[in-house]
């Protein structure tokens, strides 16, 4: 099982690609739109035909890439648009899941405590 802490970032292209674009392909079209691809963050790509998805990692050791697709069904993704919507720890698990209510669940949003001196 991979894992990831709840404060990674995790970011969803809304553009479907080319799946057959490997590792490296992957990598370009990350450093070309969002920056560094060896960050931490997570980055999420969807197929045209929406039962297959591709994930991209670097886990300080090496670049990781999941592929995922669905025997029966689709993944419920957002309407197709330019750009990157960016999602919480547990809406990406939902969204792996094949759940369609991922897009619903909205991340509780929790202030940390402050040191009182």
């Amino acid at each position: 099982m991979i894992s990831f802490a709840s404060e990674t970032r995790v970011f969803v292209s809304t553009q479907p690609i080319d799946f057959r674009r490997g590792v490296h392909g992957l990598v370009a079209l990350v450093a070309e739109g969002l920056g560094n691809p060896y960050c931490g963050d997570i980055f999420v790509f969807r197929s045209k035909r929406r039962d297959r998805l591709k994930i991209l990692m670097f886990d300080g050791t090496g670049m990781i890439l999941a592929t995922k697709w669905l025997e029966e069904g689709h993944f419920a993704w957002p309407p197709v648009k330019d750009g990157v919507m960016r999602v919480s720890a547990t809406q990406l698990a939902m969204l792996v899941e094949g759940l369609s209510e991922w897009s619903r669940v909205v991340p509780k949003v929790v202030k940390r405590p402050t040191i009182v001196a």
